[in-house]
């Protein structure tokens, strides 16, 4: 078959790090600047947002002598702890847990719906959600009561929570960052998913032999970093990556694996064509992360030259562009969709598919 003008242009064009054309999609925006009423947005639908919807139920009821969650202090609330509390025999908790969960969804629904008054998203169709805050049962509960209360506004778009853990989404999705080319002859790429908890680098396999499915794309080892028990400087950051990636590649030595010499990288921030961070970066570990003087990708070539002893390549793009290419599979059916990540912040991202394959 003959290859479309925007193929060609695809193969010949100049890779650069957060690029706005990729080989399946364009991506629109991201990190949008929208305003909300506390500020950007994305600050009007985050974790924090949650927990602050917990802690006024508590107050309310600890007016009346009592609280639910047994003087649990917020900063204590992990996710497994109040999804316990759902299945918990105590109803009273479980109230206030589930009052939590329609005030966030509320909130989440309009900001959903001050999104796609933008004009980038006027057109979407669809909208992954994940994050850390869409594992666990109140993540799964918060979607699907947003989902209902988009319906009653009237507004025909579908919520898709991600396939993948977020963990591994975060990793999945830098495979789609790399022109098909790239991957030829390879079985696997390095990953690496940078938070402002975690840092995680993972190998990402997408193919047997002669075989590649990227529909199968799926992560067959991951080195998790909590970085943020440590509170490592910036240098000490990189340091210990390049150490994680360097396991992991004696680790696809082992297991036979026909490892590319790329690293996908995705991180918070908007992300410049040489590899700077100009906005979104105040989180990472060790801070000055958008210095003019400082370039991950350029650091982290240097720490590991080469793999298998070929130069690498390495493509950083924003993480919740990441995170929403990892569910490719799940929107090629439609043109226009959107990411959003629930997590310290609300990532956002927009894309447009480059080719639409109706069901």
């Amino acid at each position: 078959m003959a290859k479309t003008k925007s193929q060609k242009q695809l193969e010949t064009a100049p890779l650069i790090h957060g690029a706005a054309e990729l080989s399946s999609v364009t991506v629109d925006d991201y990190s949008s600047k929208l305003r909300g009423r506390n500020g950007f947005l994305g600050d009007d639908a985050n974790k924090a947002t949650f927990i602050s919807k917990l802690e006024e139920l508590r107050k309310v009821q600890r007016t009346h002598g009592m609280d639910p969650l047994k003087d649990m202090p917020a900063d204590k609330l992990s996710k497994k702890k109040i999804d316990a509390l759902l299945v918990g025999e105590d109803v009273e908790a479980v109230a206030v847990v589930m009052g939590a969960i329609e005030g966030f969804a509320h909130d989440f629904a309009g900001v959903i719906e001050k999104f796609v008054q933008d004009s980038v998203w006027s057109k979407t169709e669809r909208i992954v959600i994940g994050g850390g805050f869409r594992q666990g049962r109140v993540g799964e509960l918060t979607i699907a009561r947003t989902q209902i209360l988009l319906n009653a506004l009237g507004m025909d778009i579908k919520l898709l929570p991600t396939i993948h853990h977020a963990d591994e989404a975060g990793l999945i999705g830098a495979v789609y960052l790399m022109p098909d080319w790239m991957l030829n002859g390879h079985e696997a790429i390095l990953a690496v998913d940078i938070g402002g908890t975690n840092v995680r680098a993972g190998i990402v396999e997408f193919g047997k032999g002669k075989k590649r499915n990227l529909d199968e794309t799926r992560v067959t080892d991951s080195i998790l970093w909590r970085h943020a028990d440590d509170e490592p400087s910036r240098t000490a950051t990189i340091s210990r990556l390049a150490a994680m990636l360097g396991e992991l590649v004696e680790k696809a030595k082992a297991a036979r694996l026909r490892l590319a010499p790329l690293i996908g990288i995705g991180c918070p921030g908007v992300i410049e064509a040489d590899g700077s961070i100009t906005r979104g970066g105040q989180n990472l570990p060790g801070g000055n992360w958008e210095s003019d003087h400082f370039n991950l990708p350029r650091e982290l070539k240097k720490a590991i030259p080469n793999i298998g002893g070929d130069d690498i390549f390495i493509i950083m793009h924003n993480d919740a562009v990441v995170q929403g290419l990892s569910q490719m599979p799940q929107v090629r059916d439609v043109s226009s969709w959107a990411a959003l990540t629930i997590g310290t912040g609300l990532g956002n991202a927009h894309f447009t598919n480059r080719t639409v394959k109706k069901k």
